[in-house]
């Protein structure tokens, strides 16, 4: 185990300077896309406004990611359009449009829903504005020029691995009985996730290791609709006094810290014994949980990074070039493949939680 986190940690520092500098490359075989191809812009003056437009507050990521944008664009020279959408799809629609209007030369979008926004997205591709999916995939359009994020099927099978330890290390020995909670079926990223850990979990469903008493197997079957931690409560609730009446509950496999602690609250409210439990983000109260050994394992995504990554972007297209891609092969939204920039989320567990936040100064305190 710590020989996989160390080589982890490697992986990660690596990809962080390769984000930060701007530098291109590729694990998949992808190339800077202006080797022949067409500039989506033809560059722009310095000032200019930038658009961002970021869904609902649903994790502290988010909202680091609009005091990032506000922050690192404006010292970058831009003027930073930066807007939640608190009130839904079509509130977010409307900002998209609002900003076009405006004039931004670069729009930036966190989808609530990104199979929704075509007509916003088509009105920027005619106004000559290049579009950065940032974080979530924009389905179903053409009007969408590159995918800044991280690899969100790799987040998956880190996540399955890292159920596979917790329990190994946690319940002694198998048979396991565990339980999935996917994310909401309205955001792209749910998939990859979804699909990441099952790419892990399915061979030890299928030999009788792991056990899913609900039956609930599917990513339908285990969503979770807006990423509610409410919603994740009571199905866990359902489950729990459906299935586990005289069974014990082993593992949960959750896509992210909110959930991760609702299946938390879930589990000892029914009076169970703690599961070996999942996560992503690295929110602060899911850090303390996994120091105090109570949630096993969180995904780090520094937030940080994939914001620069954005403005480098930004920066590229300002000077009237491509920026920088890793894939051009995987991110087919329904309609184009977007050429993709992947960087590398890293798992965390008590173990070494320390070295993987030393220098975030949000989490660094709270790993000594």
């Amino acid at each position: 185990m710590k020989t996989k986190f160390a080589t982890g940690l490697v992986a990660f520092a690596a990809v962080s300077a390769l984000a930060l500098s701007g530098c291109s490359g590729s694990d998949r075989g992808g190339e800077t896309p202006d080797e022949g191809g067409e500039s989506a812009a033809a560059g722009f003056e310095d000032g200019a406004k930038i658009g961002v437009a970021l869904p609902q507050k649903t994790s502290e990521n988010w909202v680091l990611a609009e005091n990032l944008f506000n922050d690192g664009l404006t010292e970058a020279g831009y003027d930073p359009i930066v807007q939640f959408a608190n009130g839904g799809v079509s509130e977010q629609q409307n900002q998209i449009q609002a900003m076009i209007e405006q004039g931004v030369k670069v729009l930036v979008v966190g989808a609530i829903d990104g199979s929704q926004l075509g007509s916003q997205l088509e009105a920027a591709e005619s106004a000559g504005i290049p579009v950065i999916a940032y974080d979530r995939l924009l389905q179903n359009t053409d009007a969408v020029d590159v995918y800044e994020a991280f690899d969100n099927f790799h987040v998956g099978e880190l996540q399955g691995q890292a159920l596979l330890e917790g329990l190994a290390e946690r319940k002694g020995e198998g048979p396991y009985n565990i339980e999935l909670i996917a994310g909401s079926p309205d955001d792209a990223n749910s998939k990859p996730f979804f699909d990441g850990a099952i790419s892990i979990l399915q061979p030890k469903i299928d030999d009788g290791t792991l056990v899913v008493k609900s039956g609930q197997v599917t990513q339908q079957q285990a969503a979770t609709q807006g990423w509610e931690a409410e919603n994740a409560q009571n199905r866990m609730d359902t489950i729990l006094s459906g299935s586990y009446k005289d069974d014990d509950l082993h593992g949960v496999l959750s896509p992210n810290d909110t959930l991760a602690r609702a299946a938390l609250t879930s589990a000892k409210q029914a009076g169970k014994d703690v599961p070996v439990i999942t996560g992503q983000d690295s929110e602060v109260e899911s850090v303390k949980s996994i120091m105090a050994g109570v949630q096993y394992s969180t995904i780090y995504k520094d937030t940080r990074q994939l914001v620069q990554a954005t403005i480098d972007a930004v920066d590229a297209y300002k000077a009237g070039e491509e920026p920088t891609v890793t894939d051009t092969e995987t991110y087919d939204n329904g309609v184009k493949v977007v050429p993709a920039n992947l960087l590398e989320p890293v798992i965390v567990t008590e173990e070494n939680a320390a070295d993987v936040y030393a220098g975030d100064p949000t989490l660094e305190d709270l790993t000594m």
